[in-house]
Order: C-alpha cells, then sequence, then structure tokens
C-alpha cells in the first residue's frame, strides 16, 4: 500500500521519539529519517520503525514484565536470576532486493556462458546497490559478488577477443 504523507510525518515522529529516548544515535536517526521521507509504501515505513518502542508494526509497542508478587507471599524466588523475561519481539525481516539476486544468478553463470551473462550482472549488480541504499533491503553483499563475477566473465570475454585479434 502507498504511503502518504501522514503516514511519513508519523514514522518520523515515533523515530524522534526513538531518539530523544537515546534508542538511535544521531547517525541512524538521520538515515532513518531521509528513508522515512524518501519511502514510497507503507511497508517501508513499518521496516524503518519495527525496533523502537510506539513503531508502525503488528507488534505491540511495549511488553511488560510480569509483575510478581513478594515472596513471602507463596511464590517462588529466582535467587540470583531475577524475574524472568519475557520472549523478544519478532519483527518482520527486511525483503530481499531481486536485482541483487538476478546479479548474483547472472553472474554465477557467466562461466557456462562464456562471459556473455556478466554485463547483465554487472547491470543488474549496479542498480541493485543503488536501491539497497535507498531502501535498505538486504542484499548487498549478494550484489557486490555478482558485480565482481560479473566483471571477471566481462574481462574473460575481452580477453577472448583481445587474443582472437591478435591471431
Amino acid at each position: 500500500m502507498l504511503a502518504g504523507n501522514a503516514d511519513r510525518e508519523r514514522t518520523v515522529d515515533v523515530l524522534r521519539a526513538a531518539y530523544a529516548e537515546g534508542r538511535l544515535t544521531m547517525e541512524e536517526y538521520e538515515q532513518r529519517v531521509g528513508r522515512a521521507l524518501a519511502s514510497r509504501t507503507i511497508e517501508e515505513l513499518q521496516h524503518l520503525a519495527a525496533d523502537v518502542p510506539q513503531g508502525p508494526g503488528t507488534a505491540p509497542a511495549v511488553r511488560q514484565h510480569p509483575v510478581y508478587p513478594a515472596p513471602h507471599q507463596g511464590y517462588p524466588v529466582h535467587r540470583g536470576y531475577g524475574a524472568p523475561y519475557p520472549p523478544p519481539m519478532p519483527y518482520a525481516p527486511r525483503p530481499s532486493n531481486g536485482a541483487a539476486i538476478g546479479s548474483l544468478v547472472c553472474g554465477l553463470l557467466a562461466p557456462f556462458t562464456m562471459g556473455v551473462t556478466g554485463v547483465p550482472a554487472v547491470i543488474l549488480g549496479h542498480k541493485a546497490r543503488a536501491e539497497i541504499r535507498r531502501t535498505g533491503e538486504r542484499g548487498d553483499g549478494w550484489a557486490v559478488a555478482g558485480l565482481a563475477l560479473g566483471w571477471i566473465g566481462v574481462c574473460f570475454v575481452l580477453m577472448i577477443f583481445l587474443a582472437i585479434a591478435v591471431d
């Protein structure tokens, strides 16, 4: 679903509150606010504020620790360990970038296609890295691997052409 200006402003307010509470560093805050203002969908906004309290996610903002009565009221005492903590709140993982996966696949196929898929690997790798910087998706390592394999394939094809031209 596409995000509106009000959705972006709510996310920026949540991030501002998290920064004021010391949950985010200045660098992290500025990066997230920039990505929030540039985001196009509600899902992108949810990923930006999912790990801070009052974030627009599906998990409750703050879980309360269970309240245990005093030991003399008949409940067990957790000696040395304190009260047990609730399980961590799950949040949705960031999506993987499709262009990064495509770049890696084309790069891996380059040796089998005599380097022909090296060019698409390079193009998709650069496209994926730009999208990952803009949206914060996963897959930067895949894009870099696809770029490296793609450039190796391109160099292989150029060396073959050079060897043919020299003969």
